[in-house]
């Protein structure tokens, strides 16, 4: 079973297969497999880690990747937007480390499926591997070009991480279910535009776009207000339904 532990400061550690070595002393592979969830165990220069099974923001956090991902600001407007639920079909391009997939997996649950397209072979590699160390069985991470076709049919969403998703949309057409959705996610207001154009020539209709920005509340003894720093603009979510 995965296990992570968190420091004091909140730095998160994950516990591989032997002993964890830090900065601040070792914590012993046995001590690790013997203990339960919110358990503090400590190195042997006297440092506390608390032991937990990792979310899977947690793991996301911490899974080998060599590339951005999509923000969990994003994620949840997608999730909410095109309704994914327990048993939903997800189709999506741009695999990358493969963190969207997990986020996906996660919600439609085991009676669930995502086929993610990836057309970079390392890419494709790093990604299988993070899924499989994470264990969903419901992710399937094909080395392959979206842009020539789509296998999978009478799926609820497909989501595209690609420069130019607007080649993808004839393809979704025919794979989407009746009432399915179709998103795309772009850091350029040019693709958008590109895109919009292109839904709408292909029978997709509720065409929306939308860019999501997310700012903390910084709360301190002396008073309250929004951090100095946020989240800004990251990229441009748009949205259509097959109908």
């Amino acid at each position: 079973m995965m296990r992570i532990l968190i420091d004091e400061k909140g730095k998160k550690f994950i516990a591989g297969e032997g002993d964890l070595h830090t900065n601040f002393g070792y914590i012993k592979k046995e001590d690790i497999d013997n203990s339960s969830d919110g358990q503090v165990l400590e190195t042997h220069m006297g440092h506390k880690f608390t032991i937990l099974k990792p979310s899977i923001n947690d793991y996301i956090d911490l899974m080998e990747r060599k590339c951005s991902i999509i923000l969990p600001k994003d994620i949840g407007l997608i999730n909410a937007y095109t309704g994914l639920g327990c048993g939903s079909k997800v189709v999506e391009a741009g695999t990358g480390s493969g963190a969207t997939a997990l986020y996906f997996a996660n919600i439609v649950g085991p009676t669930g499926e995502v086929f993610s397209y990836e057309i970079r072979e390392d890419f494709t590699e790093i990604a299988r591997n993070n899924i499989h160390k994470f264990g969903f069985k419901n992710v399937s991470v094909k080395n392959q070009d979206i842009n020539k076709g789509i296998d999978e049919n009478q799926v609820d969403m497909i989501f595209l991480d690609m420069p130019e998703p607007w080649n993808v949309v004839e393809y979704a057409v025919n794979s989407l279910k009746v009432g399915g959705y179709l998103a795309a996610y772009n850091p350029y207001i040019e693709q958008m535009l590109t895109l919009n154009k292109v839904m709408k020539k292909n029978s997709f209709s509720d065409i929306r776009s939308f860019e999501c920005i997310l700012r903390e509340i910084e709360i301190k003894v002396k008073g309250t207000r929004p951090k100095t720093r946020m989240v800004g603009h990251t990229g441009y979510l748009t949205f259509a339904r097959r109908l």
